[in-house]
């Protein structure tokens, strides 16, 4: 991994030479600093030890937000902030403390809208309607599918945490409008995740609420085939989500097995992801006794 120490030591020189200058060059400066930051991303999903990726991204999230304050319009602090903050809610939050996760997630969800904002199809505002929230997806182009998507990823984990809520089941329906045009401009975009979204939600509400499992499933075996089975998040879905709720212990097993006994870096340049999924894995089988 290339040492986070490194440039974080370069983005100290840089605010404080940003805080002892006028704002036009505070803003040029932060947005160098932001460019580096994108590189400090790509050196954390390579992280191979959770609890070293876990500090982290905490720390440098409250330090992109520190920045926002300066920048509150900037497209890529805002990006960083809302994948960030969902990030964290999924890899480290969410099966052990669902309620931090839940606040996080919305915090990334917010984020999200303001990142929508910077990009044509939002210049506007986010409508409140339904209808009117659905025409402005329609104009959402290619070049502004990492805001759609991350957006919708960080809404979509609030809702999964919340399902209890009338509030979640109406929000739910935006959701599902967001991840469908993900799945129109490029269903391939991080993985074929959008299609993890599916399978999770399809296999597991009940049929009478419009629930498939074998919907569910066609989603899980897409998102693999587009990620050729190295996006092992896929398959810890496809356990929890399609094998389990169809009582197919065997396919449960099969799944969660592929994913602890993968090779760390079968997927290059993403190696943390690998590790959550194992370490998803190990806790989706320990509680195998409740599923099955």
């Amino acid at each position: 991994m290339e040492p986070i120490q490194n440039w974080k030591t370069v983005l100290l020189a840089v605010i404080l030479l940003a805080l002892s200058s006028g704002c036009s060059l505070q803003r040029l400066a932060l947005r160098t600093t932001t460019g580096l930051m994108v590189h400090g991303v790509d050196a954390i999903y390579r992280e191979t030890d959770l609890e070293i990726a876990r500090m982290a991204i905490a720390s440098n999230l409250k330090l992109l937000e520190g920045f926002l304050d300066a920048d509150p319009k900037n497209p890529r602090l805002l990006g960083l902030l809302t994948q960030g903050f969902a990030s964290y809610s999924l890899a480290f939050l969410e099966d052990v403390a669902p309620e931090r996760a839940s606040a996080l997630y919305l915090r990334a969800r917010d984020y999200g809208f303001r990142w929508l904002q910077t990009t044509p199809a939002f210049k506007d505002g986010i409508p409140d309607q339904q209808q009117a929230f659905e025409a402005r997806l329609k104009r959402v182009r290619k070049k502004d599918l990492p805001a759609l998507f991350w957006t919708a990823f960080a809404w979509g984990g609030w809702v999964n945490l919340n399902r209890d809520l009338p509030r979640a089941v109406f929000e739910l329906n935006l959701v599902k409008a967001m991840m469908q045009r993900v799945l129109e401009l490029d269903e391939g975009f991080f993985f074929g995740s959008a299609h993890l979204f599916f399978g999770s939600i399809l296999g597991s509400i009940p049929r009478m609420l419009g629930g498939d499992p074998e919907k569910a499933r066609e989603h899980f075996e897409r998102a693999l085939q587009l990620s050729q089975g190295k996006f092992l998040v896929a398959y810890v879905y496809s356990a929890r989500y399609y094998a389990a709720t169809t009582l197919n212990e065997t396919l449960f097993d099969q799944y969660l097995n592929k994913v602890l006994e993968a090779p760390v870096d079968i997927l290059p340049g993403y190696q943390l992801m690998t590790v959550v999924a194992k370490e998803k894995a190990r806790r989706l089988m320990a509680r195998k006794s409740e599923l099955f």
